[in-house]
C-alpha cells in the first residue's frame, strides 16, 4: 500500500493520478496529491497538512508554483 507525504492511502482513495505543483523557483521543491485523471482531489481524504499545503499551492500557481501536471500514479 503507497501512503503520500500527507498520510493518505492511495489504495482507499481509489486515485489513478498524482497531480504535482512544481517550484517556480526552486527546482528540488513540489508538492504532489492523489487525484483522479481530471486532476480532482478528494480533499476530505487528505490530512490536515495536506489540505492546507494543497489549498496555498492553488492558490500561489503562478506566482511560487507552476501551473500543475496531472500524471498517472507510480503506483499503477
Amino acid at each position: 500500500m503507497f501512503t503520500t507525504a500527507f498520510g493518505v492511502s492511495m489504495n482507499t482513495l481509489k486515485c489513478s493520478h498524482e497531480i504535482h505543483y512544481q517550484s517556480l523557483f526552486d527546482a528540488g521543491r513540489s508538492l504532489c496529491f492523489p487525484c483522479d485523471i481530471n486532476g480532482h482531489v478528494p480533499l476530505d481524504s487528505l490530512s490536515e497538512r495536506g489540505l492546507a499545503d494543497y489549498l496555498y499551492a492553488r492558490a500561489v500557481v503562478g506566482k511560487e508554483f507552476a501551473f500543475p501536471l496531472v500524471t498517472p500514479s507510480s503506483q499503477h
